[in-house]
């Protein structure tokens, strides 16, 4: 499940490199322990780092190293090369994951007392080359990584299936999309119907579209069921104000060919291998306090006064006021 690539250890990252980053970022992230911030580890930019990667990789065939390092006999390392940087690669033989363990310049003709192979040789005969090992905290952050990884490659899959729905019905029609659990073996976690309609009448002509979230009962009303919803509703359109919503049931009115051009665009993001933006509103909205409370915290979304369904996340102080919210909340006693 987890992904074999190197990845470096929390303490290489915080004793080992202090220098080399093409960008200062990771070690503000670091100082200020801001660990969520520094995924995927294996994309951080340092070249020993880029190097590991790049000498192990997902697939186990294509590993490419220099080979052992001898100096280290109590604890088997692989070495890299990149540039004047050294390091050395440990497998865990439980996961195949490869951490990089330690990395180091290589300096004065391996004569100075910090170049890499004389730090590696010291550790070796009077240290303890096991705290080079990963953490409770390296495996914390290798298990919210791999969760992160999965949500977006399911995602990804979800926004492919509306693409392939949107294609079917974006002239009219009604197509049903089975969305499985992030996790291959917990079966279905909701069905999907898209039914987009044409209409065409004397003065009024749009094309509407409902989406209609069926989910599995142990899921209903879970966070997983709101991704889902969210990303349904960002791939078909992406202005969160846009939608509007009774109980599980969502809908949209577009000009005529809207769902025809987002096709396009889709398309466009699914070839890419990239997940469509969320777009916010435009303006701030009247909501109930309490509700309002409540939505922000749990990333769920309220009703304004003016029927727009939005999730607040917007600092509304910076937006203009809605105009039909403010005109209703007039109208309400005091």
């Amino acid at each position: 499940m987890h992904n074999r690539r190197a990845r470096p250890t929390l303490r290489v990252l915080q004793e080992d490199l202090a220098t080399g980053w093409e960008s200062p970022q990771p070690q503000r992230s670091l100082a200020a322990g801001e660990l969520i911030e520094l995924h995927p580890l294996s994309e951080l930019p340092h070249p020993i780092i880029a190097k590991a990667v790049e000498a192990f990789g997902p697939d186990h065939a294509n590993d490419n190293y220099v080979g052992p390092i001898a100096s280290s006999t109590r604890l088997r390392l692989l070495e890299i090369k990149s540039s004047q940087w050294r390091g050395g690669v440990w497998e865990d033989p439980d996961s195949g994951v490869r951490w990089l363990s330690v990395a180091g310049l290589a300096k004065g003709g391996h004569q100075d007392h910090d170049d890499f192979y004389r730090k590696v040789q010291r550790e070796n005969d009077s240290g303890n080359p096991a705290r080079w090992l990963p953490t409770e905290a390296d495996l914390r952050l290798l298990k919210q990584e791999t969760a992160a990884r999965l949500r977006t490659a399911w995602e990804l899959d979800v926004q492919r299936a509306v693409l392939h729905a949107l294609h079917t019905v974006h002239a009219g029609g009604r197509q049903q999309i089975e969305t499985p659990h992030p996790v291959a073996d917990q079966g279905p976690l909701a069905q999907v119907d898209l039914t987009a309609t044409p209409v065409r009448e004397d003065g009024y002509e749009a094309d509407e579209v409902v989406v209609e979230i069926l989910p599995e009962s142990k899921y209903a009303g879970s966070a997983l069921l709101w991704q889902l919803t969210a990303r349904v509703l960002i791939s078909i359109e992406p202005p969160e104000q846009h939608w509007d919503r009774f109980g599980d049931t969502y809908s949209n009115i577009g000009e005529p060919g809207s769902w025809t051009q987002r096709t396009h665009a889709l398309t466009a993001l699914v070839e890419a291998n990239e997940l469509a933006v969320s777009e916010p509103g435009s303006t701030s909205h009247y909501t109930h306090r309490q509700h309002l409370a409540g939505r922000t915290i749990d990333g769920h979304a309220v009703r304004a006064l003016c029927g727009a369904y939005f999730v607040p996340t917007q600092d509304h102080d910076s937006l203009p006021p809605c105009p039909t919210c403010h005109e209703r909340l007039s109208e309400l006693p005091e």
